[in-house]
């Protein structure tokens, strides 16, 4: 057999002379010349172990100012940046349209995802205004109309706008590319119109006040509603022109039930009224709430309004819905028309008004409503529920803040920007619209828009003293409170009645909302559900999306994402936390008191203790000696309250935490017990109870959960057995996707049968 050798690499042979030589020059080896030396090397491993004591002592001791630092970075990383705004912008020219040497100073201007209506063709013949039609996605690729013009997707594409990175291909919030178009080829005024109105009498100058300055300007003082109570932050205009049982899309659903009319009025000179807002006889812009509980089979309305009373204007600080349907904008208020990109389809344009509303007050301007201009007919195809969820769900919120905000800027443009900052941040829109402002802006200069000069503020001088000879009296006209002949029953004001007092009650809560199953399935229709009542709703889930608003978090400590989210909802009253398997009953809760914490501790398959004395289970031993530890570090109010709430020390407490509240007085110490725990790992099964038992004790819980429906098991099936609409909670029910969605909101009708026109 054949053995190969495996000898090592043989030393290299010196002589005897050659050895002396060697030694003779090895270096001294002593110690101070080898530190000498290897000085550099010895300070570089000095410093590495230095840092990673650092970092350790940091991270297990919790040197509170270096973490705050850490913390501190990683909240401005999630921060969202304002945009600058450029000092020199580039002319945009019009060099690829049919249209380029095109002039015009009145203009009209319309979504078209159809072939042009009736409505349309009789637009195209208002004299001395161009229509405007601007297509989408689902606009005929063979559109086309006498007399307009029209800009397909194509078409728009090659203008070089900024804003068509951001503007959807199948909504009409894409006019923002008409609006611009419309300013590049001369437009002093633009009217905001759909393809279903036709203006009354064929001029719209019978109507408006098309001019404002110069020979065929109306110099005239115009009605005002009074500024006599400062806390009135918005009006139903349809009041004033006879509808008291019609109101406005974009209204407040808490203020439908305001009735009166006014008691007086005041006036105002005319040149200022930068934005018209028509009312419309047939089908007035009404939300879907009025639209399916008014309606009588398929007939279709035809509401009328009072066409002789007097045009009103909004004094600073009052707000009305403004659409884009039956609207002129004045030159000094172009900027105010760029449609929102990132809220629902419906909201755009409210949204958008309410934003401008309050600009408009930097440059001294205000706006009117004018007596019926439009009839639009009801084509019997009301929009969804969804596409104006975030009306119901913040329009009372934002012009709140709206009416409050101020800015120390000195340029309007500067204050649409920040205004946009602090809406994004606000969460009214998101940083999507903030972008797209910047773009708008730089569009409007590019086209040779120039900005409006900024005035005084009315709202932070002194108002005057309303005296007997400056008001003004106008009673409004009581017409029929029928539609198509179907009184208006006890039964819908009913249910409207209860929507009203469910919004006013948990209208400044907030709901987090924890998502395990697919958010692309379930997140919107969760809202939609929820943000008709709340405050808003915050949904966490393993995954960050965030085209859907889904924030990451991790349910197994979940607690440690709470903090964030109540700082950005410091005004909150309080914070309620769902988990997607649990159904809430949000009718059952107006008697829970909000200022006290909720949980299910009188609830025994959810709230239990688990003695750790003889459990040889390691997973409870290791909770139960975290929570000994930060029981420890407890202050002594927290410790107090937590040790006399706990049957044994050798025990720890349990709650499966589906649904709890915590009131704004708790937020702090709540947050101060989250930094207590740190970076233990503590389940929130664990941690939830022995922050509740630590807040306060168990005794002064409300006790609003303690009736819900509990089962430990999920059913194969969702099953109608295990609802009731008698209860607070329902806990399991699963929703994995919009069938199974509809089947909810079906039960769930029985307490809130407004529901139903969510399917």
């Amino acid at each position: 057999m054949f053995v190969q050798e495996r000898n090592g690499p043989k030393s290299p042979k010196y002589s005897h002379s050659n050895s002396r030589a060697s030694l003779s020059f090895a270096p001294n080896l002593d110690f101070s010349s080898w530190v000498s030396e290897n000085l550099y090397k010895i300070v570089t491993v000095v410093l590495l172990i230095a840092t990673v004591a650092a970092l350790f002592v940091l991270r297990n001791i919790g040197d509170t100012a270096a973490l705050l630092c850490f913390e501190t970075q990683a909240q401005n990383l999630e921060k969202i940046r304002m945009p600058q705004l450029e000092s020199t912008v580039k002319t945009i020219s019009d060099t690829s349209s049919p249209y380029a040497s095109f002039r015009s100073e009145k203009w009209v201007v319309v979504s078209v995802s159809d072939y042009p209506s009736d409505s349309l063709k009789k637009l195209v013949k208002l004299k001395g205004w161009q229509v405007l039609a601007i297509g989408n996605s689902k606009t005929p690729s063979d559109w086309s109309l006498k007399g307009a013009i029209f800009l397909s997707l194509e078409q728009q594409a090659q203008l070089g706008f900024r804003v068509l990175e951001y503007l959807p291909y199948d909504s009409y919030v894409r006019k923002s590319v008409g609006y611009l178009f419309a300013i590049q080829h001369g437009a002093k005024k633009i009217f905001d119109a759909d393809d279903r109105g036709e203006v009354i009498g064929d001029d719209l100058g019978k109507h408006f006040d098309v001019e404002l300055i110069g020979e065929g300007a109306r110099q005239e003082t115009i009605l005002q509603y009074s500024h006599e109570n400062p806390n009135r932050t918005i009006v139903n205009p349809y009041i004033h022109f006879g509808q008291r049982s019609v109101w406005p899309r974009g209204l407040p659903l808490e203020n439908v039930g305001e009735l009166g009319h006014e008691e007086f009025y005041t006036e105002v000179f005319g040149g200022k009224q930068f934005i018209q807002q028509g009312i419309s006889n047939g089908l007035p812009d009404v939300d879907s709430v009025f639209y399916f509980t008014r309606k009588s089979g398929l007939e279709a309305f035809d509401i009328r309004f009072d066409d002789h009373a007097p045009k009103v204007a909004l004094p600073q600080g009052t707000m009305v819905p403004v659409n884009s349907f039956n609207t002129i904008y004045h030159s000094s208020a172009f900027w105010g028309l760029m449609l929102p990109v990132s809220v629902s389809t419906m909201a755009s344009d409210i949204l958008r008004g309410y934003w401008g509303q309050r600009l408009l007050w930097e440059i001294g301007g205000y706006v009117v409503v004018y007596p019926p201009t439009v009839h639009r007919y009801d084509r019997i195809q009301a929009y969804p529920f969804s596409e104006e969820k975030d009306l119901h769900v913040n329009v009372g919120r934002l012009i709140k803040f709206l009416v409050s905000w101020r800015s120390g800027k000195h340029r309007l443009f500067e204050k649409i920007l920040e205004l946009s900052f602090v809406l994004a941040e606000e969460g009214f829109w998101t940083e999507k619209d903030l972008k797209f402002t910047a773009a708008w802006l730089h569009d409007l200069i590019a086209v040779g828009y120039q900005q409006p000069r900024l005035m005084s503020l009315e709202l932070d001088r002194p108002r005057a003293n309303i005296g007997h000879g400056d008001t003004k009296e106008f009673v409004p006209q009581k017409f029929p409170s029928v539609h198509l002949g179907v009184e208006e029953t006890g039964t819908v004001n009913y249910e409207i009645g209860n929507l009203i007092r469910w919004r006013k009650n948990f209208g400044n809560v907030v709901l987090i909302m924890f998502c395990s199953g697919p958010v692309e399935r379930t997140a919107l229709e969760w809202r939609l559900l929820y943000g008709r009542i709340f405050k808003t709703v915050i949904i966490l889930s393993d995954l960050k999306n965030t085209d859907l608003a889904v924030e990451e978090g991790k349910l197994e400590n979940v607690y440690k994402y709470m903090p964030k989210i109540f700082y950005r909802y410091s005004g909150a009253d309080g914070f309620l936390f769902l988990q997607d398997n649990t159904i809430l009953n949000y009718w059952n809760l107006l008697q829970a008191d909000k200022t006290k914490l909720w949980i299910t501790n009188e609830v025994p398959k959810s709230w239990s203790t688990v003695s750790t004395k003889d459990n040889s289970e390691e997973w409870f031993s290791k909770q139960a000696g975290m929570v000994k530890k930060v029981v420890s570090m407890m202050p002594v109010h927290f410790q107090v309250s937590y040790k006399n709430s706990v049957t044994s020390r050798k025990s720890v407490t349990l709650c499966s935490s589906e649904v709890f509240y915590i009131p704004r007085r708790f937020v702090a110490d709540f947050v101060d017990l989250v930094n207590l725990v740190g970076n233990l790992e503590i389940h929130y099964k664990v941690a939830i109870p022995m922050f509740f038992q630590a807040l306060d004790s168990p005794q002064n819980f409300d006790s609003v959960l303690s009736t819900m429906i509990y089962e430990e098991q999920l059913p194969s099936t969702n099953s109608s057995s295990l609802y009731s609409a008698k209860v607070p909670a329902v806990h399991p029910w699963s929703v994995t996707s919009e069938q199974e969605f509809i089947k909810l909101i079906r039960v769930m009708a029985e307490g809130d049968p407004l529901l139903m026109e969510l399917v």
